[in-house]
């Protein structure tokens, strides 16, 4: 059964053309009776079964379908009955009566099957209308006048010669939008498309007198195939979803047949008028359709207009929108900010979720976005009415705060940066974004443009800084142009050399022995001199040249300590020590890049220390990743700056670290009066539980390295024991002293 209800569309439409062909070759007879018979009868069952087991939506106008087809077959029979069994075919008959009575039936199947529901002014009905006023007047003029105005005819057969005009007229107007459709169709659709197809062509041509007197025959097979193409596409599985139709939407196809339609009015007086001068046109029925045509034309075109003007509205709307949060876009801010600026004082706030990046990489985007939803319904909240909050891109958004007075722009950025400072609720998660502000204020002659630029240069420094909270001044313009020409400068320097490595060893507390050295990068600018680290290292961060320098270290450290090992044989140090950068951390195929270089140099795996800082590894899932990558391959691991950063101890059990570097403001404290070394005396303790190897960083006096000693430490580094230099002696050091 279930292979049947999906399978006999087809052999019930070759059944049915075959049938068909058969009827119209058979002389009329009882034999061709019972062909046309099971056919007509056999698809109405089947529409009926069709729309049993498929079950769509529009069940009840295939049962009005089938119902209009039943009646044709009972007008069929009553036929048969007059012609092969009374010898008498009155006209009209009750037949005609059957006839008649399907085709009502038959069009509003036909229109509401193939068709979505829509406004009267759609489209779909008025085009319909159109092709039928159209066609009226034509029929009118041509076939249906001369028929009524006819005094030799009965009344009673002239009414049902002009109605079967008239149906044929309607069906003329829904069929003809259903072969103009437009859009996808299913295999039931197009079944339905061919059925009324040839059904059109067989009602207009059995309006011609020379097809009726000898050619009837072949009409009625058409019909016959018509019967199985309705009957397929109501056996189909596809019957059951709906038409999806292209609305308004004017084709080329249908634009010509509307224009068509209206062209045949005045194609008629022509044809009338040359004919026989115009005398005996009927001007009533041509003046009343020509008036229903304009007034179809105008309504027709007024929905599509509305539709246009409606479109276009919406467009306007997604192009000021952001898709996620529903909030004006940098489009629509610069427009209302232009407006802003021109009325008056208002301040800008940019702000910028510095922990959003991390949420989209751990718990994943739908988190992502369900965050960001939740910090624009919070942004709102805090806002009044008449200011404008929006969505920048990414995690940035943005506050217009209009009609402002001194401070006013303050209160509401302090107001926004205290509920940023409190977990944002996001589905089940409960996350803390660490929002950055930059606010400007709209100063004399200044455009919307500049004073987005103002805020944004503001919310980069207050990025940059570390700090939550920057207002612009033009100190903060001068200090980005300088970092702007920094960065050209550090681009000129990687291309010509003028960066060097150096080397800061670390020491074995209990018998002075460099165990290690630390390679650290230096910048001898041809015009600036010597550059700080802590003044290029931020710069090429930001513009990315950090990758470029930091491969660079690594490989010129990595052939140094292949030669110290290739010349110096065991009084080399075990491991060279190499700083990595969040941006390095970050970039695809980092973990290759470090393989290529240790196996350009031969330099072994587990004689190559990375230091990250915890910070880095809060950058996101991809930093992680790389980490356990590099040490998978038997990279050590040490997590530089420990407690400066996050100070998440949970680090340590997740991500895998060989080494913990103990900060240098905590050693520091070590031996400042009053304080005591808690800090430095808990960290070997977890370093120790751990498995790890601790280092203290900044180790400046012989007293310090005594107590970190004492308290367990193994290794440490700093000034005590020698400045960074670019070839170190790997001397024995005196931990209470300097160099032997």
């Amino acid at each position: 059964m279930t292979d049947f209800r999906l399978r006999p569309w087809w052999l019930w439409l070759a059944a049915g053309i075959a049938g068909a062909v058969g009827y119209v070759l058979l002389p009329y007879g009882w034999l061709s009776l019972a062909v046309s018979t099971l056919i007509s009868a056999g698809s109405c069952a089947l529409m009926l079964a069709g729309a049993h087991w498929h079950r769509p939506a529009s069940r009840r106008l295939w049962h009005v379908f089938a119902a209009g087809i039943a009646l044709w077959v009972l007008g069929d029979l009553i036929y048969a009955v007059y012609l092969l069994v009374l010898r008498n075919l009155p006209y009209p008959s009750w037949a005609d009566a059957c006839y008649l009575g399907a085709y009502p039936m038959l069009t509003v199947a036909l229109f509401r099957l193939t068709r979505q529901r829509g406004a009267i002014r759609s489209g779909n009905l008025i085009d319909s209308a159109i092709i039928a006023v159209a066609v009226g007047i034509g029929y009118w003029t041509f076939l249906i006048e001369p028929i009524v105005t006819d005094r030799s005819t009965p009344p009673s057969a002239r009414a049902v010669a002009a109605g079967y005009l008239v149906v044929g007229v309607l069906l003329c107007a829904v069929i003809t939008p259903i072969l103009l459709r437009r859009g996808p169709r299913t295999v039931s659709l197009w079944l339905l498309t061919g059925g009324s197809a040839i059904t059109l062509a067989c009602n207009i041509a059995y309006s011609l007198p020379a097809v009726q007197s000898s050619a009837a025959q072949y009409v009625f097979g058409g019909h016959l195939l018509a019967y199985a193409f309705w009957a397929a596409a109501a056996l189909h599985p596809s019957m059951g979803r709906p038409a999806i139709t292209e609305g308004d939407s004017l084709g080329r196809s249908r634009l010509l047949v509307l224009t068509a339609s209206m062209l045949l009015v005045p194609a008629i007086l022509l044809v009338q008028g040359e004919r026989d001068g115009g005398g005996d046109l009927s001007w009533a029925a041509v003046g009343i359709g020509s008036m229903a045509l304009f007034v179809l034309v105008a309504t027709r075109m007024s929905g599509y207009v509305a539709r246009v003007d409606s479109q276009a509205r919406q467009l306007r709307e997604l192009a000021m929108r952001d898709d996620l949060t529903g909030l004006p876009n940098r489009r629509d801010l610069e427009r209302q900010a232009a407006e802003a600026v021109a009325n008056g004082s208002c301040h800008l706030i940019m702000i910028d979720l510095a922990g959003f990046k991390h949420v989209n990489d751990r718990l994943g985007r739908a988190v992502g976005d369900q965050t960001l939803v939740a910090v624009a319904g919070l942004l709102r909240e805090c806002v009044r009415d008449g200011d404008v909050v929006a969505r920048m891109g990414a995690d940035e958004f943005a506050v217009l705060v209009c009609d402002t007075l001194p401070g006013d722009g303050d209160t509401v950025a302090d107001r926004l940066m205290e509920m940023l400072r409190h977990p944002v609720q996001a589905g089940e998660h409960e996350l803390l974004l660490n929002a950055r502000l930059g606010v400007a204020e709209a100063t004399g002659d200044i455009s919307a443009i500049e004073l987005i630029r103002r805020a944004d240069t503001a919310r980069y420094a207050a990025k940059a800084s570390g700090g939550q909270l920057i207002t612009y001044s033009s100190e903060l313009d001068e200090r980005a142009e300088a970092a702007e020409r920094l960065g050209a400068d550090l681009r000129h320097s990687l291309d010509d050399g003028d960066f060097r490595v150096v080397y800061q060893p670390i020491i074995e507390l209990a018998d002075g022995r460099v165990a290690a050295v630390e390679a650290l990068v230096r910048w001898e600018h041809p015009v600036r001199g010597p550059v700080s680290p802590a003044a290029f290292i931020p710069v090429a961060e930001d513009n990315g040249l950090i990758v470029e320098l930091g491969e660079w270290v690594m490989r010129t450290a990595c052939r140094q300590f292949a030669t110290w090992r290739r010349e110096l044989g065991d009084r080399a140090p075990r491991y060279v020590s190499v700083n990595v950068s969040a941006r390095q951390l970050n970039e695809p195929g980092f973990p290759d890049v470090v393989s290529g270089i240790l196996a350009e140099t031969g330099v072994a795996p587990n004689a190559l220390l990375v230091e990250v800082t915890e910070t880095a590894l809060f950058a996101g899932r991809t930093a992680i990743e790389a980490v356990e990558t590099l040490h998978r391959a038997g990279v050590g691991i040490a997590l530089d700056d420990f407690g400066t950063g996050h100070s998440s101890l949970g680090l340590l059990r997740t991500v895998p670290v060989d080494v913990l570097k103990v900060d240098k403001s905590f050693v520091d404290e070590i031996t400042t009066a009053g304080r005591r070394a808690v800090i430095v005396d808990a960290l070997i303790h977890v370093s120790n539980g751990l498995g790890l190897r601790a280092v203290a960083e900044g180790v400046e006096t012989a007293e310090q390295a005594a107590y970190l000693r004492d308290l367990g430490y193994q290794y440490a580094q700093g000034y005590h024991f020698g400045r960074p230099v670019p070839q170190p002696a790997f001397e024995e050091v005196s931990v209470l002293g300097r160099a032997r």
